[in-house]
């Protein structure tokens, strides 16, 4: 690219950013009645310039053509002074020195044009004890995921934490959800019982807190999680939580699938008359095939009704519900590591017909359990691209994965972001696959009331 043609570009785009700035200043002069009187005081002192100008020239031989002159003067000053004014107020106070942090870090597109800050507004979405401001940007062409790629480097820029990254007027602006840099997640969050959501049939599960809110999964609208990270990571406290909260539910039961003996799973669990624990293959396999039977039978069911194309439906429905002791159950099948159950390595020819039957009872579920109350809850450590097979992976909507490798978060997320932004000591912290970073709650059995669950 020329110089002429930068230079071209770039006073497009300071006279379109002029051009913000100046609609901006009226927004904000319309809105504030201290700023209006700003603009009463100036044609206050524009008329009286002109009183006394008038005044002045009256009786002077020259009074016409020096007076019009003067008159002429006096208004461009005043046009040009209520000009700065709306553009004062229409450009943000951080704007020239955010311009500069980016600079400072070389964040501009092909003509050297950094992006320019248009507002800065506190956020007041949902309630956060954090303070979160909004800046947003012409974006000057660049893209999102190039704001995401750059998130450590802008962060560090603009001494804050990039809570979230999205886009506006089209894609020619972009807004970002920032924390100041003290404000940043805890290392732990302890789990509270008034977190809990036990309203049905909805079926929402808060997993943990993002710099701007609650993370939370309604199964209704995500049927299936996967859940990875390495050893340490936090994985199998956060599956726990999960599944606490399903059992604390009307209408649920969970099983679990845990072929390293239920170590991490206390009698609580084993007790619990809705949760069963499964330590083989061949009752995994024997347990898949009923819930491939029951799955029908509801599909079956829900035919028979109008205007029922899911278990939400069937539920919210007392027509349907009217001669049942009650709605029916949503069923939840979590794996504590999935490659304990999928893995065929060094298995016998029988055996990995079995897991092969293992694996299409999965999937077939993976693809239909939604709308029929089934659902998934796996989770893995292995780095192993092999375990999970494109049909199950891409019918689970939401994932997340503690710290990781790059091949771990690969399988995950589908890209690096969890080795990327987890640090590498960090435990309990996740990234989802919306880019949404988050603490999760720390549950400890010992607090459990078992008795009311």
């Amino acid at each position: 690219m020329t110089n002429n043609k930068k230079a071209e570009l770039i006073s497009e785009t300071t006279l379109r950013y002029a051009g913000y700035r100046f609609s901006e200043g009226i927004k904000q002069i319309i809105s504030n009645p201290r700023k209006q009187m700003g603009v009463l005081v100036i044609l206050a002192l524009a008329l009286l310039c002109h009183v006394l100008t008038k005044h002045i020239f009256t009786g002077n031989p020259i009074e016409g053509p020096l007076n019009v002159g003067v008159q002429l003067l006096n208004a461009s000053i005043t046009l040009i002074g209520l000009l700065c004014y709306v553009l004062y107020h229409g450009t943000p106070k951080v704007a020239y020195r955010t311009h500069n942090n980016l600079s400072r870090i070389g964040f501009c597109n092909a003509a050297g044009e950094v992006p320019l800050l248009l507002r800065e507004y506190p956020y007041r979405g949902r309630a956060t004890f954090r303070q979160v401001d909004c800046l947003e940007f012409l974006a000057c062409g660049i893209d999102k995921s190039i704001w995401e790629n750059k998130k450590t480097a802008i962060e560090a820029a603009l001494n804050v934490h990039l809570a979230k990254v999205e886009e506006i007027e089209g894609k020619q602006g972009i807004r970002l959800y920032t924390v100041p840099a003290d404000q940043g997640l805890a290392d732990k969050i302890i789990w509270q019982d008034t977190m809990l959501n036990t309203q049905i049939p909805v079926c929402k599960i808060a997993l943990g807190q993002s710099l701007l809110e609650q993370v939370i999964v309604d199964l209704n609208v995500t049927p299936h999680l996967l859940i990875g990270g390495s050893t340490g990571s936090g994985k199998t406290v956060l599956l726990r939580l999960i599944l606490m909260q399903l059992l604390q539910k009307q209408n649920v039961d969970v099983t679990i699938a845990d072929f390293k003996g239920g170590v991490d799973f206390s009698a609580h669990w084993k007790n619990h008359p809705n949760c069963q624990m499964i330590f083989d293959r061949a009752t995994l396999l024997t347990y898949l095939n009923y819930l491939v039977d029951e799955l029908n039978q509801r599909k079956a069911l829900f035919a028979s009704k109008d205007d029922c194309n899911n278990i939400f439906d069937f539920n919210v429905n007392p027509l349907y519900t009217l001669n049942d002791t009650e709605p029916l159950h949503r069923i939840v099948f979590a794996v504590d590591e999935v490659a304990e159950v999928l893995d065929k390595t060094g298995l016998s020819k029988e055996e990995k017909e079995q897991v092969a039957q293992i694996e299409s009872r999965i999937a077939t579920i993976a693809r239909l359990g939604r709308a029929f109350g089934i659902h998934l809850i796996l989770a893995t450590q292995r780095p192993d691209a092999n375990i999970l097979s494109g049909q199950i992976k891409n019918n689970i909507g939401y994932r997340v994965c503690g710290r990781a490798d790059n091949v771990l978060s690969m399988i995950i997320l589908d890209n690096t972001s969890a080795a990327d932004e987890i640090p590498s000591d960090a435990q309990g912290r996740f990234i989802d696959s919306n880019g949404t970073v988050f603490q999760g709650y720390w549950f400890d059995e010992s607090s459990v009331d078992w008795g009311t669950i």
